[in-house]
């Protein structure tokens, strides 16, 4: 029982310690001038291009629906580019044979690569959100604000999950950004934040139904439309069990990748 114990606490210290140790490993994006060009700037660009165009060919009264959709689509942006990074950089960077090499319980060290990277896409989200408030007009006086963060939860994830997935499938490439971009513009397009899913080609739909994000602003439109948590629980859901999905995924890709790479008799897998 004791060393059971034990193990727990070591796998906890595990767990955050290598949490904030891979998040600060970005260097690009913890240095403050190219975090606020990254997490900042661009998705500020990204909310005011995509609600004035689409508000220009549909109407100004659909301007939440762009709002609403950009924003919570921001939580990729962590769950994507910086998830994916966070385990590919390993790759690049040479750490990886230390990786492989080491002992340490490797769900902990796995899951814990996206801890921050959540909090983080749920920051940015809201921070979203707050410039549709502050510079077009979103009106959130009937959003259940507890509901809503749920959604932010969930999206950030599910999203997380995603970069995972994407993280270990990186390992065997250089081209990390190349996936990383290719995979946010997707989502733009399949995950319903600037077109209406009914309006998508049949295929397009059944797409949607199997990626974050689409679940999640679904939810957080209704929501800030005046529908209740119990109203979009099962979408909430549904969100998270996809981000949960993409996790083990990614896990399962992950440990096959090391076996793979042991019994060849090498740590670099490519």
């Amino acid at each position: 029982m004791t060393a059971m114990v034990h193990q727990l606490e070591s796998d906890a210290r595990l767990f955050f310690q290598g949490a904030v140790l891979s998040y600060k490993a970005l260097f690009e994006w913890f240095h403050p001038v190219y975090y606020l060009a990254s997490k900042v700037a661009a998705p500020l660009g990204q909310i005011l291009f995509f609600t004035f165009l689409g508000t220009y060919a549909t109407g100004q009264g659909t301007a939440s629906f762009y709002i609403v959709g950009n924003a919570v689509q921001l939580a990729a942006i962590s769950g994507v580019f910086g998830v994916t990074m966070s385990i590919a950089g390993d790759r690049q960077s040479g750490t990886l044979p230390y990786l492989f090499g080491t002992p340490a319980n490797r769900l902990a060290m796995f899951v814990g690569r996206a801890a921050i990277h959540v909090i983080d896409g749920m920051v940015g989200v809201l921070l979203g959100l707050m410039w549709g408030v502050a510079l077009l007009g979103l009106d959130l006086s009937r959003a259940d604000p507890w509901g809503l963060l749920l959604a932010v939860v969930a999206v950030s994830f599910s999203t997380s999950g995603l970069g995972l997935l994407l993280g270990s499938l990186c390992l065997i490439t250089v081209n990390v950004m190349f996936v990383n971009n290719l995979i946010y513009f997707l989502l733009l397009i399949f995950s319903g934040s600037n077109l209406a899913l009914n309006q998508l080609p049949m295929w397009m739909q059944v797409v949607s139904k199997g990626i974050p994000l689409t679940r999640g602003i679904e939810a957080a439109r209704a929501l800030i439309g005046g529908a209740s948590l119990a109203q979009v629980g099962p979408l909430l859901i549904q969100e998270a069990a996809i981000g949960l999905v993409y996790l083990v995924a990614g896990y399962l890709l992950f440990r096959w990748f090391e076996f793979n790479a042991k019994r060849a008799g090498t740590l670099d897998i490519v």
